[in-house]
């Protein structure tokens, strides 16, 4: 007899030897001692999660000579031809190799007849999505009434691509990922039984690569096993599978935090040099700042980090004096630049680039020390605005209520549109007073600027504006400073300053950084 993998030697043959289906297997059991086991039933989750295996099971425990029993003897004749696989009343369809209408009608036909020797004949389609739109609508009718002795099981990995009809039509039961102490547990019990020495930890690194699937766990043991002719060594593991040690990881976490740029490009060329895949690293450090994270939130980590409890110890100590926010901002940068990598054709040279873009992440302050320093820089900067307002200024009250300098920049604006050359005389000049019938201006430029504006024509051209825009005459002085610069010009500049000044403080760039924003405006107090 050929050699039987693992996967099929210690394929479980009740229910309570399925791994961690607890919530399908104590079901199922409990409809079969009700006698309330329904006549199409869909098994769906991640593959090698136990759907095919519970389907045999469920098949046994109805056509067992004892049953239907919740727990299948596994020594009648219906039993055997179950677990052979040769079976005469239990039908194991492919649904990728059998997806056409024409099949499907031939199924149809072929349930008309009792079964040969057993209670139920049963019919275990697997990856069911597989079939045709055809299909599954010559099926419709069968499935919803079928013969009394006649039971349908489905399984797949894929199940939005079942029509809503099928699965209307079944009792459905969700499979769910199995964890790595569950696999590692399961591939420790089964090295006990055949002899052979793995170290927990090389356990640990085979479940992690399965993702879940009990299966690709007991294929990776196979392999390992198979390939070692002594006690199985992390090493070896590490060489057989080309999986990336830990120790990796956790250095190249602990060169990233220290901004230590050439240890983190040294060990990305070990790695490839070992021929690991660069996307398939990428992931596992992504799951790993990923796991620092949660580890850093909170104390209870349990069922959110998949991993030993001495890794959850490492990931402690390595993030004890980690800010928050900084792993935050790592985390940040490594997710959104995963499309960089993916779709790079030189997976190291982007990833590369990622670790000098991380290298130059500078720390960000805690949101609540952010919050209390940017209040601080608004003080700062109202101390700055108020003695500014030492200088002599214009009193800001007139018959608009608006102070002179808003009310000038109103009246250049229609003479601007009027009276362009006369605007260009007045362009360094400021309004320097308001009283109920009087302008005070103070021309500030040159001596001909002041010519032109006591021509006649211009004075004249300027009274009826202000007076236009005052409502009532208005008296026009006009002085000349040709030495001070514009008063106006002088807030206007004020504000600028203090505004750059704003914009150029490290507080606001870190609060930019931190919450991804951008400046829209910046207000100055009045």
């Amino acid at each position: 007899m050929s050699y039987l993998v693992f996967a099929r030697k210690y394929r479980p043959q009740t229910f309570d030897q399925v791994v961690q289906q607890d919530h399908v297997t104590r079901t199922l059991k409990n409809a079969i001692s009700s006698k309330r086991v329904a006549h199409a039933i869909l098994f769906s989750g991640p593959r090698g999660t136990g759907k095919t295996t519970v389907a045999r099971i469920l098949a046994k425990a109805m056509n067992c000579r004892d049953g239907p029993a919740p727990v299948p003897c596994n020594q009648c004749q219906s039993c055997r031809e179950v677990t052979s696989g040769g079976a005469a009343d239990v039908f194991e369809i492919d649904g990728a190799s059998n997806n056409s209408v024409d099949q499907i009608r031939q199924l149809r036909e072929n349930i008309k007849y009792m079964p040969a020797h057993s209670p139920y004949k049963i019919y275990i389609i697997d990856e069911v999505h597989m079939l045709s739109s055809a299909a599954f609508n010559a099926l419709l009718k069968t499935l919803e009434e079928p013969p009394a002795h006649i039971l349908f099981m489905f399984a797949t990995t894929e199940v939005h691509k079942i029509p809503v009809t099928v699965l209307s039509r079944c009792q459905r039961h969700e499979f769910r990922r199995i964890d790595i102490s569950s696999l590692a547990g399961q591939m420790k019990m089964i090295c006990s039984k055949e002899g052979v020495e793995v170290a927990d930890e090389s356990l640990w690194l085979m479940a992690r690569e399965a993702g879940g699937s009990m299966r690709d766990a007991l294929s990776l043991l196979d392999q390992v096993t198979s390939s070692a002719e002594s006690m199985i060594t992390q090493e070896h593991v590490l060489n057989i599978l080309g999986i990336i040690d830990r120790k990796m990881i956790f250095d190249i976490s602990r060169a990233i935090f220290g901004h230590n740029i050439p240890m983190t490009l040294e060990i990305l060329d070990q790695v490839f040099s070992r021929g690991i895949d660069m996307k398939k690293l990428y992931g596992d450090l992504l799951e790993h700042f990923r796991n620092l994270l949660i580890v850093k939130m909170g104390k209870t980590v349990a069922g959110l980090v998949d991993v030993p409890a001495h890794e959850i110890d490492m990931m402690r100590a390595q993030v004890q004096d980690i800010p928050i926010t900084f792993l935050h901002q790592i985390f940040n940068t490594l997710f959104q630049e995963e499309p960089l990598l993916r779709f790079s054709p030189q997976a190291k040279l982007a990833l590369e680039m990622v670790f000098i873009k991380l290298d130059q992440i500078n720390p960000a302050l805690p949101i609540d020390t952010l919050i209390e320093k940017l209040d601080g820089l608004r003080k700062e900067l109202m101390g700055n605005r108020a003695k500014g307002a030492d200088r002599p200024q214009p009193e800001p009250q007139n018959d608009r209520e608006e102070a002179p300098g808003v009310v000038w920049e109103k009246i250049l604006g229609r003479i601007s549109e009027n009276h362009p050359s006369l605007a260009a005389y007045l362009n360094q000049s400021s309004l320097t007073g308001i009283s109920d019938n009087r302008l005070e201006i103070e021309v500030t430029g040159n001596e001909f600027n002041l010519n032109m504006l006591r021509k006649d024509k211009n004075l004249e051209i300027l009274k009826k504006i202000f007076s236009d825009f005052f409502g009532r005459e208005m008296e026009l002085v006009l002085t000349a400073n040709m030495n001070r610069t514009n008063h106006h010009q002088v807030i206007i500049e004020e504000h600028n300053k203090l505004k750059q000044e704003a914009l150029s403080h490290p507080l606001v760039s870190e609060t930019l950084e931190v919450f991804s924003g951008r400046v829209v405006d910046v207000k100055v107090p009045k």
